[in-house]
């Protein structure tokens, strides 16, 4: 299927059990399979195994009626082993954003290969983020409404989220950085930071939107990236450079006051 010429991305969703999602524990002895590669070691494996017994309530039950017993007992281990890995349900979505994070690069990276200007390439990371996060979309209304809180620790702009946030950064600098366009040296440093502001506005309407494998969310994703790309190439005009400078200082600043 495809919208304007935008194909829709069919990547299929792993269960990525063995990813390390976080690294807040001690090290612990390597492990490898057969072939060389490395294993998965038992506290990757209890993670990701409350991660996947959290998903499957959510989307059994919802966010706001799955408590943490239940999710240590889908995932066979007692409630105070879950609680040691992650303080709340909240803290174990950010797990999940960390794998979500994960499966997006990993599907995305490969497609980059063949996408040469910013347009092409702002599209392909937008499109791939809804078709990894689709088998979620039925949930994510639950816990995106928590996240919209500024104290909450599910907020793309809490601390807690700093891991997942900067991941996204830096995957929107491998973006921005291997278009073939001309990017004003004005806004090249802040736009890696500015995309993935824009990313979480298309998050927001990917929440709401009820279109059959959110057609409307990749619709958006599509028409508005020349847009964009358009207004960057405005900061090149000489008239605009002062109200370039200024818009650029404001990012900064805010940046600096919003981590402290």
């Amino acid at each position: 299927m495809s919208i304007g010429g935008a194909t829709m991305i069919q990547t299929a969703v792993g269960s990525a059990t063995d990813v390390a999602i976080r690294d807040s524990l001690p090290p612990t002895p390597i492990e490898t399979t057969q072939n060389g590669a490395m294993a998965p070691t038992k506290s990757e494996r209890t993670k990701a195994s409350l991660i996947d017994a959290a998903l499957t309530l959510f989307k059994d039950r919802g966010f706001d009626a799955t408590t943490m017993r239940a999710i240590a007992t889908e995932a066979g281990v007692s409630v105070g082993n879950a609680y040691y890995y992650f303080d709340s349900k909240e803290h174990l979505i950010q797990g999940f954003y960390d794998r979500a994070q994960h499966d997006h690069r990993e599907a995305l990276l490969p497609l980059l290969e063949t996408k040469k200007t910013l347009e092409q390439r702002m599209v392909a990371s937008l499109d791939t983020w809804i078709t990894v996060m689709e088998p979620y979309r039925a949930f994510a209304m639950s816990f995106f409404r928590n996240a919209a809180d500024p104290t909450s620790p599910l907020s793309p702009f809490s601390a807690e989220s700093g891991t997942s946030r900067t991941a996204s950064t830096e995957l929107w600098k491998i973006v921005v950085d291997g278009s073939e366009d001309h990017i004003p040296d004005s806004v090249k440093p802040i736009l890696p930071e500015l995309l993935w502001l824009f990313s979480m506005g298309n998050v927001l309407f990917w929440v709401n939107d009820r279109s059959d494998r959110a057609v409307a969310s990749r619709l958006l994703a599509l028409r508005l990236a020349p847009v964009l790309v358009r207004t960057i190439q405005l900061a090149d005009i000489p008239a605009l450079e002062a109200t370039v400078k200024d818009l650029v200082s404001l990012i900064t600043d805010l940046k600096r006051l919003t981590t402290g």
